[in-house]
C-alpha cells in the first residue's frame, strides 16, 4: 500500500452534503470501515453513495483504474469524496488570519518586487504602518521579500517609492481553496460540491 496514496486528499461533506473538511484517503477508509461515512460517486450525471461493502463490490468491477489502494484480502478504489452518515453541522466558516495563510494568498511572492521565494526568505508588511494608523487586516498585510521590507520600513508607499503589484483583499471561500489545493487530480470530483458550498473557512481579522 503506498503511504502517498493514504496521504492523498478526500472531500468531507456533512450529511447535508455540505462541504466541513478534506481529510487523508487513510482517515477517510478508516471512517467508511466504522460505517461512519460512506463514498460519494457522480454517474450519468447523478449523485451514488457506498457503504464499505459496497465500495468493496464497487471497486472489484473498476478495471483500467490505477486509483487504487492494496490490503491483504482485496484492493480497495481511493475515495475522493466521503459524506458523513450522523455529522449536520457546519464548522465556523473562519480562516485564521496567520503569516500561514496570507503566503497562501498571495502564493508566497513579494507583493512589491514580484520575486517569488521560499517561506524562510518572506515576510509580512503593513502597508499602511501600524504606527501609522493602519489595520492589522487582509486589506493591509501583504507578503514581502525581506529586502523589499526593509527598504520600506515604516514609511507609506508614496514615502517609499514604492507600488503593489496587486491591491490585497480578503480572499473569497472558493478562491482560497483553489489556492490551497492547486491542480490537484481531485479537484474534477470536488468541483460539484466546492462551486455551491459555503466552504469552512473564513479570514478571522484582528
Amino acid at each position: 500500500m503506498s503511504t502517498s496514496a493514504l496521504q492523498a486528499n478526500v472531500l468531507v461533506l456533512n450529511k447535508l452534503w455540505q462541504v466541513v473538511d478534506v481529510c487523508s484517503v487513510k482517515r477517510a477508509v478508516c471512517l467508511l470501515y466504522l460505517k461512519h461515512a460512506q463514498v460519494v460517486v457522480k454517474e450519468g450525471g447523478s449523485f451514488y453513495t457506498f457503504g464499505f461493502e459496497d465500495w468493496q463490490d464497487f471497486s472489484k468491477q473498476s478495471y483500467g483504474d490505477n486509483d487504487f489502494i492494496s490490503t491483504i484480502n482485496y484492493r480497495l478504489k481511493i475515495p475522493k469524496v466521503i459524506i458523513l452518515m450522523l455529522y449536520d453541522k457546519l464548522p465556523p466558516r473562519r480562516v485564521k488570519f496567520t503569516r500561514k495563510n496570507i503566503y497562501l494568498r498571495d502564493n508566497n511572492t513579494c507583493q512589491y518586487c514580484g520575486r517569488k521565494l521560499r517561506t524562510e526568505e518572506l515576510n509580512l508588511d503593513h502597508v499602511i504602518p501600524l504606527s501609522r494608523g493602519g489595520k492589522n487586516t487582509w486589506e493591509n498585510v501583504v507578503c514581502s521579500c525581506i529586502s523589499c521590507n526593509m527598504r520600506k520600513g515604516n514609511k507609506t508607499l508614496q514615502e517609499a517609492g514604492m507600488k503593489l503589484i496587486r491591491k490585497p483583499k480578503k480572499p473569497t471561500w472558493k478562491t482560497f481553496v483553489k489556492t490551497r489545493f492547486p491542480n490537484i487530480p481531485e479537484w474534477e470530483n470536488w468541483k460539484d460540491f466546492i462551486d455551491v458550498a459555503y466552504w469552512n473557512i473564513e479570514l478571522d481579522e484582528d
